[in-house]
C-alpha cells in the first residue's frame, strides 16, 4: 500500500525472513527492496539469534518491525529491544484460535471444527507471548456453510488481513496507536 500512496511517509526498510524459500524475499527482489535470510537454524541460541535480527534491523534503521508470516518465534532481547514497534496480523479474531501452533490453515480448521459463525482477522502488538499483545484492529467475516480451511484461509486473508494490516500500519505511523495496558486507544 506503499506503491498506492495509502501509506504516505512509510518506506520498507528491509525484508527479513528465517526461510530461504519464502515467496517475500522473491516479491523484494521484483520491487528492488533490500532482503535478507537469516535462518534460526543458524545461530546455537535465541539470544543469538535475536542479536543478528537486531543488528539487521539496526543498520536498516527499522523503526517498526511487521511480522506478515514470519513465523519463527524470536526472544525476550528481540521483544524488549522492539516493544510496541512491532505488529503481528493472525488469522481469527483474538482470543480465539490463536497462541502456539496455531498458524498457517490450523485456526481456519479449529474455526470450521467448533462451529463458529464469524472469524477474521487481528492486528497486535507483539509480547513475548504467541498472539497475547494488546489488540489494535479486528476485521471479521461470516463463515459460509461451503467453507473449507483453504476457501476460509483465502477469505480471511483477501477481506480482512490486507485490509487491516495496512490500517494499523498507517495509524502507528500517524502516532495514532496509544497503548493503555492491555487496550489500544485510536487516535482521531
Amino acid at each position: 500500500r506503499i506503491e498506492d500512496g495509502y501509506l504516505k511517509d512509510c518506506r520498507i526498510a528491509i525484508v527479513v525472513s528465517s526461510k530461504q524459500s519464502a515467496y517475500a524475499l522473491e516479491r523484494a527482489k521484483k520491487h528492488n527492496l533490500p532482503a535478507v535470510c537469516i535462518p534460526r537454524k543458524e545461530y546455537s541460541s535465541l539470544d543469538d539469534y535475536d542479536s543478528a535480527i537486531i543488528q539487521c534491523f539496526e543498520t536498516h534503521k527499522v523503526e517498526l518491525v511487521v511480522m506478515a508470516g514470519f513465523l519463527t518465534i524470536l526472544g525476550q532481547k528481540f521483544s524488549d529491544k522492539y516493544k510496541n514497534r512491532i505488529l503481528n496480523v493472525h488469522p481469527s479474531l483474538i482470543p480465539s484460535f490463536c497462541g502456539k501452533g496455531y498458524y498457517g490453515l490450523t485456526p481456519h480448521i479449529k474455526a470450521l471444527e467448533y462451529g463458529v459463525k464469524v472469524t477474521g482477522a487481528t492486528v497486535h502488538f507483539v509480547e513475548l507471548e504467541a498472539d497475547a499483545g494488546p489488540i489494535v484492529l479486528q476485521k471479521a467475516i461470516e463463515i459460509r456453510e461451503d467453507d473449507t480451511p483453504e476457501t476460509l484461509q483465502k477469505r480471511v486473508m483477501e477481506e480482512c488481513e490486507h485490509k487491516i494490516l495496512p490500517e494499523a500500519i498507517k495509524l502507528f505511523s500517524e502516532n495514532k496507536l496509544v497503548i493503555e495496558g492491555r487496550r489500544v486507544r485510536i487516535l482521531s
